[in-house]
């Protein structure tokens, strides 16, 4: 699946948004990627999956690691396409951790999958979480990277499809200047 067939499917259903966001990373924003709405419909989940997965590099895998609540259903997806565990780490007290009885063993190869990289601050994070389990973090891939690095992370990474709108913080936004109210549409509370 090409960039340009990824973002064709996001503007189609709706998921390309235009306004004033407050995204996960703080960051202000014109436009907001809701891989939600492509995500809800199952068939597009698993395209989506098996094609990220066929991007991974030959790393042999044994588990997916995603961050909640976005990185969900892609990582799952991911996972069945690759044959492995899909796992999840999940926000307390502000930090990610591993709860619900999933485990990490130094033994685990481990893939982060997100939906859409921006800063890769919460990719970044996953990994450690991985890495604090003694597990090797072998890749990092999300749906959309919109981080203005082909490499925001220090591991082997992939993206479908590359799209940098512009980001500000609060105090230069040029929309927040104008007075148009901004939007927090992302999973992320208090940011």
């Amino acid at each position: 699946m090409k960039q340009d067939d990824v973002l064709s499917r996001f503007r189609h259903l709706g998921a390309l948004l235009e306004g004033h966001f407050k995204l996960s990373s703080g960051l202000h924003s014109p436009a907001y990627l809701q891989c939600a709405l492509v995500l809800q419909h199952p068939a597009e989940a698993e395209k989506l999956g098996q094609a990220l997965a066929a991007m991974l590099p030959g790393a042999g895998a044994t588990a997916v690691l995603s961050p909640a609540l976005g990185g969900l259903i892609i990582g799952h997806e991911v996972a069945r396409a690759l044959g492995v565990r899909a796992i999840f780490a999940e926000r307390v007290d502000g930090a990610l951790t591993l709860r619900r009885g999933f485990e990490l063993t130094p033994e685990d190869r481990v893939v982060v999958v997100e939906d859409v990289v921006t800063t890769g601050g919460s990719t970044r994070e996953t990994m450690e979480v991985a890495r604090a389990a003694g597990a090797t973090v072998v890749a990092a891939a999300a749906v959309i990277n919109r981080s203005g690095s082909a490499s925001p992370v220090d591991v082997p990474f992939v993206a479908m499809a590359a799209m940098t709108p512009p980001t500000y913080t609060s105090d230069i936004c040029p929309l927040c200047a104008q007075g148009i109210a901004v939007t927090k549409p992302g999973s992320r509370p208090g940011t």
